[in-house]
């Protein structure tokens, strides 16, 4: 098994301030300023440690936790409204392609009810991380035990406060009687070993971040929302700053769904993904340049091969190609912008 752990010649800018001493406007100006500092390539990789099995998808060590995953992360949402033989195929499809990473919500349907199964077998050699969208203890706690129970296995190694988009959903979650209870009841039952959280907003993703000492995030970093978007640069590294474990979602994201237009092939998307192979492998390129444990996939079986037929070649972005990708991002549509309009 070949190591490396290669530093690339760029000083990652921090963001070194108390937020909750800050007023939100100085805040947003602050962030507006530290954001084209972030965009600058090669990003410093020297924080994560890479292995490269043969024949395997890479492995990246996630924050300070000690575990190493694949740096393509099975989105179980991919599994909703399979059937089990589907679900199963897809499962084995991505361990025998390296995948030891596996995500999923009860939000994602039934996508619990089949992965579950699918991934039995292979169990106490994955990491599985799970979430919920409830802020108060008595939900969380509810919905913890029906994902066990769904998922078949007496813990998931991470769970996650999902989707967190606005300060209202912060103070519900650290609140009296909140969701962060049961997380904290549960890592001492030992039902969950590392606790996270995934966010839609920079607002939002900054205050937890200042809140608690999380493990990981879970977020957007897409080079359309990071140039045209201004969104991400700031929470990378304040999440970098904390030596958190940084997982990406919308690597592949092409922007919102254009009007009218047929998305009856992706039901599981509520954005336009990338189709080409190349612009796919761009876009995981673009994210995994920077301080990333992991890209999740999306929830289309054809866009999971994709990923999987370019994971070998999923190197940093030289100059030439971040000027060329910052070209396009310009003239695309991101999905999400900071400060939000």
């Amino acid at each position: 098994m070949k190591i490396r752990n290669k530093s690339l010649p760029f000083t990652l800018y921090l963001i070194n301030m108390n937020l909750q001493a800050m007023k939100r406007r100085d805040f947003i100006k602050t962030s507006a300023i530290v954001a084209p500092m972030m965009s600058m390539f090669p990003a410093d990789l020297s924080s994560i440690t890479r292995i490269s099995p043969p024949g395997k998808i890479e492995k990246r060590s996630l924050g300070r936790t000690g575990e190493m995953l694949s740096m393509i992360g099975f989105g179980g949402i991919v599994v909703k409204n399979a059937t089990s033989q589907e679900s199963s195929e897809l499962v084995k499809l991505a361990i025998d392609s390296g995948i030891n990473y596996f995500d999923v919500a009860p939000s994602y349907g039934d996508a619990e009810l089949k992965l579950g199964p699918a991934l039995e077998p292979y169990r106490k050699n994955v990491f599985l991380s799970c979430k919920t969208t409830k802020r108060n203890k008595a939900e969380s706690r509810a919905e913890l035990e029906q994902s066990l129970k769904n998922l078949r296995t007496d813990h998931v190694d991470l769970y996650q406060f999902h989707a967190v988009t606005t300060i209202k959903d912060v103070d519900a979650i650290f609140a009296t009687g909140g969701a962060m209870e049961t997380y904290q009841e549960a890592r001492k039952e030992g039902k969950i070993r590392f606790i996270g959280f995934s966010a839609h907003s920079v607002e939002a993703a900054m205050a937890m971040m200042d809140r608690f000492d999380f493990d990981t995030i879970l977020f957007p970093v897409n080079y359309a929302t990071w140039y045209a978007g201004n969104f991400g640069p700031q929470v990378l590294a304040r999440a970098q700053e904390k030596k958190m474990g940084i997982l990406a979602i919308k690597a592949i994201a092409k922007g919102p769904w254009p009007e009218g237009a047929d998305k009856s092939k992706y039901p599981n998307c509520w954005y336009e993904p990338h189709l080409e192979k190349e612009d796919i492998r761009m876009g995981l390129r673009f994210t995994l340049s920077h301080p990333v444990t992991a890209a999740v996939t999306p929830g289309a079986a054809d866009l999971l091969k994709t990923v999987l037929s370019v994971s070998d070649s999923l190197t940093p972005l030289n100059s030439n190609e971040l000027q060329q990708i910052k070209e396009k991002a310009l003239k695309g549509i991101p999905l999400f912008k900071f400060p939000v309009a």
